[in-house]
């Protein structure tokens, strides 16, 4: 529950801070919770995850997926939502209940880019070339690759048409809006690499 309420919280104050862009551009100033277990009795579908639609100076950017693929269809629709009509996807970190909808997603729109934190055997990964030290006193047939790996080797995920882009150090995706990469200090998920969405104002990054 705290982290769904830290992320509605963290994306409420950067939007209601003053920002640095024209007024022109902020016609679109708004955050639908599309997944989350909180809220009035509604025509959504409430359970344990999280996804929100961040409208913001003319750019759509979906934060997590929610838990259940279904679901995140049905309050989509419900919503009146185009996920064809999205600028980016943040994932904000590997587990089930912020990544489940992305199949739904990927149906849909297919070539948006989703960003993603650097983990191994989610998101399409380089694999760090010290997970395959080489063991130069065993004979070739066991040893990865005969010895000779790839210069790069990337992990599988269960989404392959994203298009991810694995972010290992704080990016700015758009002029004003930042990718920023914590790393998990809640135990059960010690040094699980995560993202927040982080939209610039004239006192500067909210963090």
């Amino acid at each position: 529950m705290k982290r769904i309420a830290y992320h509605r919280a963290v994306i409420a104050a950067l939007l209601f801070l003053a920002p640095i862009f024209p007024a022109s551009a902020q016609e679109h100033r708004r955050i639908t919770i599309i997944y989350d277990a909180f809220g009035a009795p509604s025509s959504l579908v409430k359970d344990w995850g999280f996804a929100a639609l961040v409208e913001y100076a003319g750019k759509r950017i979906l934060l997590d997926t929610g838990n259940n693929a279904k679901i995140l269809e049905h309050n989509v629709k419900q919503l009146g939502i185009d996920l064809k009509r999205l600028d980016a996807v943040v994932i904000s970190h590997r587990h089930g209940d912020h990544t489940s909808g992305l199949t739904v997603l990927l149906e849909a729109n297919a070539a948006v880019t989703i960003y993603a934190p650097q983990e191994g055997g989610y998101f399409k990964g380089p694999i760090p070339p010290e997970f395959l030290k080489p063991q130069p006193r065993l004979p070739p047939e066991m040893r990865y690759y005969e010895g000779k790996p790839p210069e790069r080797v990337v992990t599988g995920t269960p989404w392959e048409k994203g298009r991810f882009e694995i972010v290992a150090n704080t990016t700015e995706i758009f002029p004003g809006f930042f990718v920023v990469v914590t790393r998990s200090q809640k135990p059960g998920t010690l040094e699980m690499n995560e993202l927040s969405l982080a939209i610039r104002t004239r006192k500067g990054l909210p963090l």
